[in-house]
C-alpha cells in the first residue's frame, strides 16, 4: 500500500503575495505566521537580498484538510492554458437553478476580489453548471 503524503499545489505567477492573499479570500485560507524570530512577513522579506525579496508565499487552510498552496515568483508571464486547475466546490450537492444561482452569487463575490469570469456553462443532460474563471493573475479555474 503506498504512503499517503501531503499535498501542496504550486503556482507559478508574478506576484506570489497578490495572488495568495486572493486564494486566502476565496478559499477561507489563512497565511502562516511567519519564520521564527520575525515579527511579521514584511520583516522577514526586508530579511532577504533584494533579489529574493517578494519571491513567494503561501497560504493554508485553517482546518488542514486542504492542500497548502504555494506561489513562487517566475520571471516568464502566463502564455497557455493551464493544464492543471482547481475547481473550487462552491455548489457541491445542489441541483439545476439553486446550484447555478449558488455559483453565480460566489462568481460575483470573486470577480470583486479581481477574479475574471470566463464562462458559465449551463447544465446539459451529462454534467451540472459549472462556471469557468480566471484569478488576478489569470490562471484558470472553475466553480462547480
Amino acid at each position: 500500500m503506498a504512503t499517503v503524503r501531503q499535498l501542496q499545489i504550486t503556482f507559478d505567477c508574478a506576484e506570489p503575495e497578490r495572488v495568495a492573499r486572493f486564494w486566502c479570500e476565496a478559499l477561507g485560507y489563512v497565511v502562516p505566521p511567519p519564520p521564527e524570530g520575525f515579527g511579521s512577513w514584511e520583516e522577514y522579506d526586508r530579511s532577504l537580498p533584494t533579489e529574493k525579496r517578494g519571491a513567494w508565499f503561501a497560504c493554508s487552510d485553517p482546518t488542514g484538510a486542504g492542500p497548502r498552496l504555494f506561489f513562487q515568483r517566475v520571471p516568464e508571464g502566463k502564455t497557455a492554458k493551464n493544464r492543471v486547475h482547481l475547481d473550487v466546490r462552491a455548489g457541491t450537492g445542489l441541483v439545476g437553478a439553486e446550484r447555478l444561482a449558488t455559483l453565480q452569487a460566489e462568481c460575483e463575490r470573486l470577480v470583486a476580489l479581481g477574479a475574471v469570469c470566463v464562462r458559465v456553462l449551463l447544465a446539459d443532460e451529462e454534467n451540472e453548471s459549472c462556471i469557468v474563471m480566471q484569478d488576478v493573475e489569470g490562471n484558470e479555474f472553475c466553480l462547480d
